[in-house]
């Protein structure tokens, strides 16, 4: 390992919190405005967390949105925050970054962007991790929260549901989908989170659309941006895009880096089991609203740089 640049090298431990080693940036569109927009990660002092900053409005540097599940505003084909205090401030798309933050074992960082909407890529997480990787990641003085899952919590949406079980070390999930267009049925994936596994199997997973939906979306002002250059398209039985898939069960594998996202809104790195089937956006955000509406449903804790590990009840995750 040591012949790796620092950059590849993996966390060498889950205790203590990291942040970036210097700041790196990109510009790209959005995948439902089709604006053009720049981004730009940034190191952050410790218990920081995820925080977008929307440098575009108001005062100088612009105003501040905490990546948490309860300022989840909008769940239409994306995840979508704003800040509490200034509705106007929104950043939509965020859930490849934050899942590449978790599959990088970034805790603190201040990304800054200019419009509403993070830049698409392409369509997956791996160009955020490619940054993250070129930007380096260091340790902090200072442990991790950690969220341990206590009892199983379910939420339901007709035969959909997602769900949070306790479960040993880290984050375990398993996901299904299915849909009617032949070319992509119906595919289940489980695996335990680490960065070697985000890596090599989530990691570029593109999103995906159907044709016969995309004319809809762009009536209501959505995958404006949308393109076989940043998204999977399929037609019935056949894939539109003309290279094919990057990987096998690609579409289910991007959903649950969808859920990776989504998840890394808790506030903290979950311990337990995720299980979901035919879930999205809506209801990984709701599976979280109701896990942290009840204090019996979690706890923190806070991972001792020595190994050891400290237990506090009743404290929202989020707080």
């Amino acid at each position: 390992m040591d012949g790796l640049p620092e950059s590849l090298k993996p966390v060498a431990t889950a205790t203590c919190q990291h942040t970036l080693k210097s700041a790196i940036g990109c510009v790209g569109v959005g995948l439902h405005t089709g604006r053009k927009v720049a981004v730009a990660l940034q190191p952050a002092p410790p218990d920081t967390g995820i925080v977008f900053r929307r440098t575009d409005l108001g005062p100088h540097p612009g105003i501040d949105i905490a990546a948490r599940f309860d300022h989840v505003t909008d769940t239409r084909l994306c995840t979508m925050l704003a800040s509490p205090d200034h509705p106007e401030a929104r950043v939509g798309t965020v859930e490849h970054l934050m899942a590449a933050f978790a599959g990088a074992g970034v805790d603190n960082a201040i990304v800054t962007v200019d419009g509403p909407e993070l830049p698409v890529l392409d369509g997956s997480a791996a160009p955020f991790l490619f940054l993250i990787d070129c930007a380096g990641v260091v340790e902090q003085a200072a442990p991790r929260t950690l969220i341990d899952i206590l009892r199983p919590v379910r939420v339901e949406d007709g035969q959909a549901f997602a769900e949070l079980r306790p479960g040993s070390a880290g984050l375990h999930l398993s996901v299904s989908i299915d849909f009617e267009a032949a070319a992509i049925g119906r595919q289940a994936l489980s695996l335990h989170l680490t960065g070697h596994s985000f890596r090599g199997e989530l990691a570029q997973a593109r999103t995906f659309a159907q044709l016969h939906e995309i004319d809809a979306l762009k009536a209501v002002g959505l995958a404006l941006g949308g393109s076989l250059q940043n998204a999977l398209v399929v037609d019935g039985p056949r894939l539109v895009n003309p290279e094919g898939l990057r990987i096998d069960h690609e579409f289910v594998r991007h959903k649950l880096l969808d859920a990776v996202g989504d998840l890394a809104l808790a506030g903290g790195a979950l311990q337990g089991r995720f299980v979901a089937h035919r879930a999205g956006h809506a209801l990984n955000n709701r599976l979280l609203r109701t896990v942290f509406a009840d204090a019996a449903n979690w706890r923190l804790v806070q991972a001792e740089p020595v190994g050891r590990a400290s237990y506090a009840y009743g404290t929202r995750a989020a707080a």
